[in-house]
C-alpha cells in the first residue's frame, strides 16, 4: 500500500512513499518507518576498532598517519597553535563574526537558565546527606568536517561545557587537505569557550581523546555528532571515557493541518534532507490536499538548491507523506516515531504541544523553522535520533557535570536505623554488610552502658555524702 507519489524536480522525477492511516497495510509500513534503517556496519565497526588500537599503542605517530590517510590532510602538527588560531579568526568576515557571536550569546543565555546545583539535608538524630555537583575535568568535543563545515556544532557542543566551567574544553575537527581549518570553525571555538583545538577526525580522533597521546590529552567524556566511523569508535571506547548518545542520521517530522503553508512545509522537509542521503523527512498531515501541494513544492525547490541531489536521494529513500484521520491521530504517530525534530505547523501550536511526549526539539507554529533551532534560538541542536527521544534528551549542561552523593550518620541515627540495615543485609545474604553495622552498634551500646555506669557511680557518691 506504500504508493510512490511523484513530483518533477528539473528533469528528474522525485518519488516519495505515501501512506494513509485508513488503508490496509498501514501499520506494517509505519512500523518500518519507526524502526529506521540501520546505518551501522560490521565492516566499519571492525575497522574502527583497529584504528583505535593503532592510536592507543602508537600515540602521535600513528595518529598523524591516520590523519594523512583518512582525513586526507597534509599536516605535521596536530594541535592548532595560538598564532594559527589568531590568523584564522582574523579572516572571518565581520558580519559572519557578528552572527556567530549572537548565536553563541543566545545559546549561552539559554543554557545558563537551569544549571543543577548541589544540595544538602539534615535529619534529627544526626544524619547529614546531599549531592555535590561538579564539572568534568576535561571534555573532548567532536565537530564534523568532510561534506560541510559546521561552526554551529562547535557552539552547541562547547557552550554548555563552558557555562558549567569545565576547566579544559578540547575540540577535534578534521582539517582541509592543506592542513588548515575553516576560519569560521576557529571563530566559533573562540566564542564558545574552547581551550584547545586539534586537527583530527574520524575514529582516530576518538581514540586520541579516549586514551591520550603525547600531544592530545585524555578526556573524561567525548560528545558531538560524527559519521559511522566516529559512532563506531565512540561505542568501542565507552567505559574508558563517557560518551553522549549515539548520533544517527538527522530526521524531521512535520505535523500539518489545513492552516499550514505547503511551500514552508516543503522547505522544512528539505532542510533536513539536504544534510545527507540517510536523512529522514516525514510529513504527517490531516489534509490529503496539503500532501499533494507539499510534494509539488518539494519538486520546485529541489531544482534550485546546490545540495538538491543529496536531498532528493534522502527523500526518495527515507521520506514519507502520511495522511491521518485527524490531528490526534497525527500526534500519536509523531509520538510513536519520536523524531529528532518535530515541527507543529498547526493552529494553536502551544495547545497541541501538551500532547507531545516524544521529541528531541519541537518547533511551534508557522514562523519557527527548524533552522532557527539549528543556529541561534537558544536550545541545543545536538538531539536524540533514531527514536531515542523516548528516553534521551538534548545535549545540555547536565552532560558536562557529575554528581556525588555524601552521607554522614552520627551514633544516634545509626542506632535508630542500624537494625533495619542488618535485616536487609541478611535478606540479601550479605553478612559482611550486616557485621559492618553491628560492630558499630556494639560500640554505641558499650559506650552507652559506660555512661550509665558512670552516672550510677556518681549518684552513689552523692548519696554517701
Amino acid at each position: 500500500m506504500a504508493a510512490r507519489a511523484k513530483a518533477k524536480s528539473g528533469s528528474t522525477k522525485l518519488a516519495i512513499r505515501t501512506l494513509a492511516t485508513n488503508e490496509s497495510g498501514f501499520a506494517r509500513a509505519f512500523d518500518a518507518l519507526v524502526a529506521r534503517s540501520s546505518t551501522s556496519r560490521d565492516d566499519v565497526t571492525a575497522a574502527a576498532e583497529k584504528i583505535v588500537a593503532r592510536v592507543r599503542e602508537g600515540g602521535d605517530a600513528e595518529l598523524l598517519a591516520c590523519i594523512r590517510k583518512y582525513d586526507g590532510a597534509k599536516q605535521d602538527a596536530i594541535e592548532v597553535t595560538a598564532e594559527e588560531w589568531e590568523r584564522g579568526v582574523a579572516k572571518v568576515d565581520p558580519a559572519d563574526r557578528a552572527a556567530l557571536g549572537k548565536a553563541a550569546m543566545r545559546v549561552r543565555d539559554f543554557h545558563k537558565k537551569r544549571i543543577p546545583s548541589s544540595w544538602e539535608m539534615k535529619e534529627e538524630g544526626g544524619a547529614y546527606m546531599g549531592i555535590r555537583v561538579r564539572p568534568l575535568a576535561r571534555v573532548g568535543l567532536y565537530a564534523p568536517g568532510g561534506k560541510a563545515s559546521y561552526p554551529s556544532s562547535v557552539i552547541m557542543n562547547a557552550v554548555p561545557a563552558s557555562v558549567v566551567e569545565v576547566p579544559e574544553i578540547c575540540l577535534a575537527t578534521p582539517a582541509r587537505p592543506d592542513g588548515s581549518l575553516p576560519p569560521a570553525i576557529l571563530m566559533a571555538a573562540r566564542l564558545a569557550g574552547v581551550h584547545r583545538v586539534f586537527k583530527m577526525g574520524g575514529a582516530h580522533a576518538v581514540a586520541a581523546f579516549a586514551y591520550g597521546t603525547e600531544t592530545v590529552p585524555r578526556v573524561d567524556k567525548i560528545v558531538g555528532p560524527g559519521n559511522v566511523w566516529v559512532a563506531a569508535a565512540k561505542r568501542f571506547v565507552f567505559g574508558q571515557v563517557g560518551i553522549d548518545a549515539e548520533a544517527g542520521p538527522t530526521e524531521v517530522v512535520v505535523v500539518a493541518d489545513r492552516s499550514a503553508q505547503p511551500a514552508w512545509v516543503a522547505s522544512d522537509l528539505i532542510s533536513q534532507a539536504e544534510h545527507d542521503e540517510d536523512a529522514q523527512s516525514i510529513l504527517i498531515t490531516t489534509q490529503k490536499a496539503i500532501a499533494a501541494k507539499v510534494l509539488e513544492q518539494i519538486g520546485k525547490q529541489l531544482a534550485t538548491l546546490p545540495r538538491g541531489d543529496i536531498a532528493r536521494t534522502a527523500l526518495s529513500k527515507h521520506g514519507a507523506m502520511i495522511v491521518a484521520r485527524n490531528l490526534d491521530e497525527a500526534l500519536d504517530l509523531a509520538n510513536r516515531y519520536a523524531p529528532e525534530h518535530l515541527v507543529l505547523a498547526v493552529d494553536a501550536a502551544e495547545t497541541v504541544l501538551k500532547k507531545v511526549t516524544n521529541a528531541g526539539a519541537v518547533f511551534l507554529g508557522h514562523y519557527t523553522p527548524v533552522a532557527v533551532g539549528d543556529y541561534l534560538a537558544g536550545p541545543n541542536h545536538v538531539l536524540p535520533t533514531g527514536g531515542t527521544a523516548r528516553f534521551f534528551s538534548p545535549l545540555g549542561v547536565e552532560d558536562f557535570l557529575k554528581r556525588m552523593s555524601f552521607t554522614r550518620f552520627e551514633p544516634p541515627k545509626l542506632r535508630e536505623l542500624g537494625l533495619e540495615v542488618i535485616r536487609l543485609a541478611e535478606l540479601e545474604g550479605l553478612s559482611g554488610h550486616g557485621r559492618s553495622v553491628d560492630l558499630r552498634l556494639a560500640r554505641i551500646r558499650r559506650a552507652r552502658r559506660e555512661r550509665e555506669a558512670a552516672r550510677d557511680a556518681e549518684s552513689e557518691t552523692e548519696d554517701e555524702e
